[in-house]
């Protein structure tokens, strides 16, 4: 029986050409198999006089097969050393996708797809697949669309922390990521406590006073946080970044040059009944790197 490891969405585009070599990237890493799979839906056939027009679907399949025999020779260039495997499902490719990747490590999917509009920066099937995937889901563009502007956080891993449980998944496999890469970790912790300027509260409080006030309390959230991850990841060189701002803002500028940036699906924050949070949709649309969503 061959072992899922590490599924990744080819369809041919740049974007899925960059989600492979990211799949196969990590599965050297991770010493796991590859599976690519090619989901082609069958068209609405156009309507002609006496009927539809009758749709071929071996022909459908037939093309798909191409798309994945030139995968498979890219791979075997590639990376040599990773087990690959293919999977030609016709079915729309979030359905697809979900049910390949059940009981897999990770879901690898490109920004956009074939069938995805220039002006979206990440496609319908990314979005769907980060909020309900059971494994993380990373979404990869091509590099010449990720800015070169190296930030201070460059060659790193980045992770969002919130003190929540599902951050706390996030962390986990952020330190599992930068260890197995051998970089170092930027834990970034964002906070706001623009409430207390609210109407009818009197004057605006000093920003240095609101500070004073909630600063050391963010700092032990991350602490607390990170406390557990650091016995288990001693190779990995933790910074600790906690800033007053808007999270989703501060992570999308500190992704720039990092190597990954994990975040959880959603935060403390977030409504229970929402599966991605708006600091996951928004990093996941304005990102610098690759970004792993983890629920």
């Amino acid at each position: 029986m061959t072992r899922k490891g590490i599924v990744v969405g080819y369809d041919g585009s740049q974007e899925s050409r960059a989600a492979l070599d990211w799949a196969l990237d990590n599965g050297r890493r991770r010493g796991l198999p590859v599976t690519i799979v090619h989901a082609s839906a069958l068209p609405i056939p156009p309507f002609a006089a006496g009927g539809y027009w009758r749709v071929d679907e071996s022909m459908l399949r037939k093309a798909g097969q191409e798309v994945l025999d030139e995968a498979v020779r890219h791979a075997a260039t590639y990376a040599a050393e990773v087990e690959v495997s293919t999977k030609l499902v016709t079915a729309p490719p979030v359905s697809a996708l979900m049910d390949a990747s059940d009981g897999a490590e990770l879901l690898v999917v490109g920004a956009r797809g074939l069938d995805g509009f220039s002006e979206l920066l990440v496609g319908s099937t990314s979005v769907q697949l980060a909020a309900h995937a059971d494994c993380p889901t990373i979404v990869v563009r091509p590099k010449d669309e990720v800015a070169v502007t190296p930030g201070t956080e460059a060659g790193r891993v980045v992770v969002g922390v919130d003190g929540s449980s599902i951050s706390e998944s996030a962390l986990g496999f952020a330190f599992e990521e930068a260890s197995l890469r051998g970089v170092g970790l930027t834990a970034v912790h964002a906070w706001d406590a623009g409430f207390l300027d609210l109407p009818g509260h009197g004057a605006p409080v000093p920003a240095q006073v609101a500070t004073d006030a909630f600063l050391d309390e963010e700092v032990r959230v991350v602490a607390e946080s990170m406390s557990g991850w650091r016995e288990k990841f001693p190779d990995v060189e933790v910074r600790q970044n906690v800033v007053k701002g808007r999270a989703a803002f501060e992570l999308v500028a500190t992704s720039h040059g990092a190597e990954l940036l994990v975040v959880g699906s959603r935060g403390r924050g977030g409504f229970t009944s929402l599966l991605l949070g708006s600091v996951s949709h928004t990093v996941l649309h304005h990102a610098h790197c690759p970004v792993a969503v983890v629920r």
